[in-house]
């Protein structure tokens, strides 16, 4: 195992490293001006501008920015200031973060729960009315997009019901996270689902499966033990994978519901051309998504040995 950890951390330096500069390229190809951005339609004359420029250090070229923001960053800690208060990326991130992740923990724990029960129920009654009910339903949630839905449960339960506030306050409690996360999970749970119920399926017609049956294993035994542990490694390896996309695709439902995370900082960042801000808040999406896949690659490794030694 110790040999497939260090492997794993060493084919993570180079894709960091790649996607950190893929993003500092895409977001400085952004048009406009952030520092006349700054000034809005007063603006200022050149010797100002220049100045401001080379006091964030706009005024390098590119290759020279991308050297001293990682050496900021892989040194300091540092992932650089935000131009329009002048506050430090990390500060901001500090406060927006939790947010973010705070309604990410819900959206991944109702997908988890809800996508691999149902998931469960529909390979177990394969072909049968709970498995096509399943299914119709699964394929609803994936044809209605997400802005789409999140303007439905907020028309509904906030303005018709008046079960649910509008918008989030800026105390983010959880009790108000609910409906933003059953937004933002509402996609990953269908195809939890529906990966669940497939690979359910197919693995109860395996070999296997039946040489188990043969033997006169407990039901409970064959189901929870030889069925559900190879049916969860492609499960868990897409949960691995959607975290990052769950932190990343919180900007549309953090707009929706007004909330005060790392999706609103995205859009505003973006909005307001800051691409310092952005490459940092980017950048740590990048981190917490490498680690989450370490973490899911070990235990994909766990369920089948076989994987350590590949």
């Amino acid at each position: 195992m110790g040999r497939y950890v260090a492997r794993r951390l060493l084919q993570m330096i180079p894709v960091f490293f790649g996607t950190t500069l893929l993003i500092f390229l895409m977001v400085h190809a952004l048009p406009g001006d952030p520092v006349l951005a700054m000034f809005g339609d007063k603006g200022a004359d050149p010797a100002t501008l220049a100045a401001k420029r080379h006091e964030l250090g706009l005024d390098k070229s590119l290759p020279e920015q991308y050297f001293v923001y990682m050496r900021d960053m892989l040194l300091h800690f540092d992932f650089g200031t935000q131009i329009r208060n002048g506050r430090p990326v990390t500060e901001v991130l500090g406060a927006a973060f939790p947010v973010t992740l705070q309604l990410a923990t819900l959206a991944f724990a109702f997908e988890l729960i809800f996508g691999i029960g149902l998931g469960i129920i529909g390979g177990l009654k394969a072909g049968k009315l709970a498995d096509n009910s399943i299914l119709i339903f699964t394929l609803l949630i994936i044809s209605i997009p997400v802005f789409v839905l999140g303007f439905f449960i907020k028309m509904v339960f906030a303005d018709n019901l008046h079960w649910i506030d509008p918008n989030v306050s800026n105390d983010a409690l959880w009790s108000e996270m609910i409906a933003p996360a059953i937004v933002l999970g509402g996609l990953s749970l269908a195809y939890v689902t529906r990966l669940t119920r497939t690979t359910m399926a197919e693995n109860l017609r395996a070999d296997y499966m039946r040489t188990a049956v043969a033997k006169g294993l407990p039901k409970r035994r064959i189901i929870g033990v030889h069925l559900m542990r190879n049916s969860m490694i492609p499960v868990i390896t897409f949960l691995g994978t959607d975290i990052g996309a769950l932190m990343g695709g919180a900007v549309v439902t953090e707009k929706i519901f007004n909330i005060k995370g790392v999706g609103g900082l995205i859009a505003e960042s973006i909005s307001r051309r800051e691409g310092g801000t952005l490459v940092g808040l980017v950048t740590i999406l990048v981190i917490v998504y490498l680690l989450t896949s370490l973490f899911i690659d070990l235990l994909y490794a766990v369920l089948d040995p076989r994987i350590r030694y590949a």
